[in-house]
């Protein structure tokens, strides 16, 4: 997506945010094809047995974003970071559902490597995820933002640094770091 097209999205979420319908009906086509391609780089990362699609997804990522009446929206990194928890939630709340399903059996899996430098690709489940990013959120929070916004939200390093209010050079220092200590985490499990 390009820079016109990032700002388009930010000035439609101002005007919808000022009340003007006419705006949520042109962002609408904007950020579900946005939400697709971010559910479909998550969906290209499971086992062929998931029963999660990438449209029911975003479709349940795209009702809970734009049901959110008292959220002011800022700009598009804003929206996308509410996304990434969002998504996060959804898979994490899939993952266990099949796990208890399943009692255990055949996580829902996504590669660590998609939108990260990771010189090996491996595969865990996202509960795996979800509980290493939690105790890295107790000893870290931004790091695990970061972790949250640029894995599940897709977001770039300029979208995360404007998404936590933080300069382009912390956020590639956090997710440095962060992508380390989630690494050597994700191994020793």
């Amino acid at each position: 997506m390009n820079s016109a097209q990032q700002g388009n999205i930010t000035e439609l979420l101002l005007a919808w945010n000022n009340g003007d319908r006419a705006a949520l009906d042109r962002l609408i086509p904007v950020v579900y094809e946005e939400l697709r391609r971010i559910a479909r780089r998550h969906m290209r990362a499971e086992d062929g047995a998931h029963t999660l699609q990438a449209t029911a997804l975003v479709n349940s990522v795209y009702i809970r974003l734009i049901d959110q009446k008292r959220v002011n929206w800022q700009n598009r990194a804003h929206f996308f970071g509410a996304a990434a928890q969002i998504i996060r939630r959804v898979l994490v709340d899939h993952a266990r559902a099949r796990h208890r399903l399943k009692r255990g059996g055949n996580a829902l899996k996504v590669s660590l490597n998609d939108g990260m430098s990771i010189p090996k690709a491996i595969e865990i489940d996202v509960v795996a995820v979800d509980e290493a990013l939690s105790r890295l959120a107790k000893f870290d929070p931004q790091l695990g933002r970061i972790i949250e916004l640029r894995f599940f939200g897709g977001l770039s390093i300029e979208e995360t640094a404007e998404a936590l209010n933080i300069s382009s050079a912390t956020v590639k220092r956090d997710w440095s770091t962060a992508r380390a200590w989630l690494y050597r985490e994700m191994r020793s499990a």
